[in-house]
């Protein structure tokens, strides 16, 4: 069964992180006569593709306010590794139609959900526009991730008496777990090992995220099929029974031992009970700290970009180069920066970046640097904003020359310093590396990398150009992890992508950005968590929840 044989439990997709957004209003215009405005939010999405704008939804209208504190929440699928846009149009409702255009506009606001999220305390508060020449008022909004999102499942099985499959010897069995989806299909989330040569196996407790068992809804259908194990992956059914999140959190009892059952054995077979019997040992769940409870705890992601700036790049000047300034579109250096900053740049409450360059001979006396700042300002290598990072590098290529060799290794340390100073969990560091080739100093980089394993710090290096970049692989430790010197990494930080594999074939840019931004950030979450619980670290309490003032709450006697 092909399903069985190609989970990849690492891939099994997840269902997304859910954020409950909620909105409040102060001082907006009033635009009734007689009374004050009946005010009414609405929130649209964007699509990555298209960037139109579809309604998500609609709050409750308040009637007679300007201070409008919405009840109604839009619940959002939060995802780091994307640019989700939002924008929040509010009206002043005149009458009971649901078309937009017969009420009064009171001015809009455009921001993203990163936005939100990584604001102190998950709150931002914006001015609203949209009304040429009036002050629209302000809107707050509070992001806050939904509980059932954080539980993590712990739980150990036996079987017994399983059907013998195996001519000789007995049975090697596993199982494989599957939550039902909304339209009946099932989805594979666990696989357990095979206890080989046994009827009667116990298999070792595992643990796995509630939301992939059955997505928050307890009593959603969860499917269990029992397998022999086949060294040529043809592995033979023995049975299979159903349960849910439910039943299974009454831990060990009668209610939790399963008859596994042979549909096909069952028709033919008139006296036939079942092919075993499969108990639940013990059953734990506890919460797990998520990124966004330390994003909101105030730990901030620093960015950091290096550059390379070697001769194989091509000369700067002529249109073949990678590094060409076409001014009417950006190079792939360019776009690999801006598609990579515009998410990160969230999290970072001063938007000040440091920005490298490598590989090149600098002024004023042409020596090779391979930690240069692009601003030219060695005791300050910051820019503001990913504009203030795309101004350093264009200007950079005015004034230094293109060189070699290609050395990773000066800018992972040069991050790493920063790093091992705040080791407290306060801050993150994310180094971008954009590269057009062949590494020259692999063991330097290996070791750069084993040691900044140990730090708050990730790295992505994304290749531009057609090079093979056979060794980028390498330090990507996906499937094996790097070392050096016999020193295994702590954990795996690095993560490669070729850009050439995300340009899109029409030539739209804005979707070949999304899709990179998408693959190089999407594992920076877990890389983040895998540090903060390897130290033992706890988020931050979140600031006091935002009270509205002018409010006093009435308490029921």
């Amino acid at each position: 069964m092909a399903s069985v044989r190609d989970f990849d439990p690492l891939t099994g997709t997840i269902p997304a992180t859910k954020v409950e957004l909620t909105v409040s209003c102060r001082n907006l215009l009033d635009k009734d006569t007689f009374s004050k405005s009946d005010p009414l939010c609405v929130l649209y999405t964007q699509g990555i593709e298209s960037k139109q704008w579809r309604e998500f939804g609609r709050t409750e209208v308040i009637d007679n306010t300007l201070n409008p504190d919405f009840v109604r929440k839009f619940i959002l699928d939060y995802f780091f590794e994307e640019k989700q846009n939002l924008r929040f149009d509010l009206y002043d409702v005149d009458s009971k139609s649901p078309d937009l255009s017969k009420h009064d506009f009171l001015g809009q606001t455009f921001c993203t959900l990163g936005e939100i999220v990584g604001s102190p305390g998950s709150r931002l508060e914006k001015p609203l526009m949209g009304i040429p020449g009036k002050k629209c008022g302000t809107i707050i909004l509070s992001a806050e991730e939904l509980g059932n999102c954080r539980d993590v499942a712990t739980m150990q099985f036996c079987a017994n008496k399983l059907d013998k499959k195996d001519f000789f010897g007995k049975s090697d069995p596993f199982m494989v777990f599957y939550r039902s989806n909304e339209d009946g299909t099932f989805t594979i989330c666990h696989k357990t090992e095979v206890v080989k040569n046994t009827l009667n196996p116990v298999w070792q407790s595992f643990s796995i995220p509630v939301r992939a068992l059955c997505n928050g809804d307890y009593d959603r259908t969860i499917k269990v099929e029992v397998y022999d194990w086949d060294r040529d992956g043809s592995h033979d059914f023995i049975g299979e029974f159903t349960t849910s999140y439910r039943e299974l959190a009454r831990g060990q009892s009668q209610f939790n031992v399963y008859e596994v059952v042979n549909p096909k054995k069952k028709m033919k077979k008139k006296k036939y009970i079942n092919s075993g019997t499969v108990t639940l040992l013990s059953f734990a769940t506890e919460s797990e700290h998520t990124f966004l409870d330390y994003i909101k705890g105030g730990t901030q992601i620093n960015f950091t970009v290096a550059i390379d700036f070697t001769a194989s790049n091509g000369n700067p000047s002529q249109s073949t180069s990678l590094h060409y300034m076409n001014p009417y579109q950006l190079n792939a250096y360019a776009m690999a920066l801006k598609a990579v900053g515009e998410i990160i740049q969230d999290y970072d409450s001063d938007k000040m970046f440091p920005a490298l360059g490598f590989g090149a001979k600098i002024p004023p006396d042409g020596h090779v640097s391979h930690e240069f700042p692009l601003n030219g300002n060695s005791d300050n290598p910051h820019c503001s904003g990913i504009e203030g990072i795309l101004e350093a590098y264009h200007d950079s290529l005015k004034t230094v020359q293109l060189y070699g060799p290609t050395n990773f290794a000066p800018v992972v340390n040069h991050v790493a310093r920063y790093a091992a100073a705040v080791q407290d969990g306060s801050q993150y560091f994310v180094l971008l590396i954009i590269t057009d080739g062949v590494i020259s100093d692999m063991a330097q980089t290996k070791e750069a990398i084993v040691n900044a394993a140990k730090l708050p710090m990730s790295i992505i290096i994304v290749g531009v150009g057609q090079a093979e970049f056979d060794a980028m692989v390498e330090l990507d430790g996906d499937d094996i992890r790097i070392s050096s010197r016999g020193k295994v990494a702590e954990r795996d930080i690095v993560q490669f992508v070729p850009f050439r594999d995300y340009i899109d074939r029409t030539g739209n840019h804005v979707l070949s950005m999304a899709r990179l931004a998408k693959d190089v950030l999407a594992e920076i979450p877990d890389q983040f968590i895998s540090y903060m619980k390897g130290r033992g670290i706890k988020p931050n309490p979140a600031p006091p929840p935002y009270t509205p003032t002018g409010h006093t709450l009435q308490t029921q006697i």
